[in-house]
């Protein structure tokens, strides 16, 4: 398991959490009252622990969590998934209100008298969202630059986040193009999820969403972090891993369930994504 703090000032910070392990991996983090948290969950689940774990929330795969409350501090306790993402981003409210002070109408918790109370909400994270999430997810500059990078990031997630383009005029708002595309190649990832025993070339399924190729492989890319099907290879394999871990299948069956013709092709490629073969694993998974 892997965390990552980007501290863009004292009123603003990045976490990146990211696990790896094989097993659930749990992190903490203090948070005091002043900070507005949002949690955006780009794979897997997670799971947040308040109140010394008598309260949780639970994230899915391309959810955003919002949370601020002004009455009590709520630290950070994250549990997540292996394999699971999750990207937080804590900003003070006198940060976020300097950001959009001609905008506030904009933001919920600055109507009224609500900044003395408490705000949370829970939503998808819209396709326009995706594409600065996965680029800090993924950050690949040199150090000198990565204060800048991740202010301009920070501020264009918060831009599209409190953007409701869903009420403006299609024809006027600036996303739409961009929108459009993402949704394409989100559906391109579950057409692949859907048919991976059998998946489509990559001229069919660029045809299928209806999107020249270069453009299906550059988005795919720029949205995953990978090329089209060694995402589909990374899938295939956590998702055999996983039908292990049940002990409902032998390696065989699992090896047909995802795709693999036969057991030795299965067992080489677990075994160059996990450093194990698939017994192996097995064995210590149940230590």
């Amino acid at each position: 398991m892997k965390r990552e703090l980007t501290v863009i000032s004292e009123s603003c910070r990045v976490l990146r959490f990211y696990n790896e392990d094989k097993a659930a991996a749990t992190f903490e983090e203090p948070v005091t009252k002043e900070y507005i948290q949002m949690h955006f969950v780009l794979r897997e689940q997670a799971h947040f622990l308040y109140n010394q774990g008598s309260y949780q929330l639970d994230g899915t795969e391309d959810q955003v969590l919002l949370l601020f409350n002004t009455q009590k501090e709520l630290p950070i306790h994250l549990v997540l998934d292996p394999g699971g993402w999750v990207l937080s981003l804590l900003v003070t409210i006198e940060q976020l209100h300097s950001w959009f002070s001609n905008e506030a109408s904009l933001i919920p918790f600055f109507e009224g008298a609500s900044h003395d109370k408490k705000y949370y909400s829970q939503d998808e994270i819209r396709p326009a969202l995706s594409i600065p999430l996965n680029q800090l997810m993924q950050f690949g500059l040199h150090p000198s630059v990565e204060t800048l990078y991740f202010k301009a990031k920070v501020q264009e997630i918060l831009a599209l986040y409190f953007n409701r383009t869903e009420e403006a005029d299609l024809e006027r708002c600036p996303y739409l193009a961009d929108d459009e595309n993402i949704r394409k190649i989100r559906k391109a990832k579950d057409l692949l999820i859907a048919q991976m025993n059998e998946p489509p070339t990559l001229e069919g399924l660029a045809e299928e969403i209806d999107l020249p190729v270069g453009r299906l492989k550059e988005g795919f890319k720029q949205l995953y972090g990978d090329s089209v099907f060694g995402f589909l290879l990374d899938y295939k394999l956590d998702f055999a891993r996983k039908l292990l871990l049940s002990k409902s299948y032998s390696v065989g069956e699992v090896a047909a369930k995802v795709g693999y013709s036969t057991s030795s092709h299965f067992i080489a490629a677990f075994k160059k994504k996990f450093g194990v073969t698939p017994k192996k694993y097995l064995g210590d998974s149940s230590r």
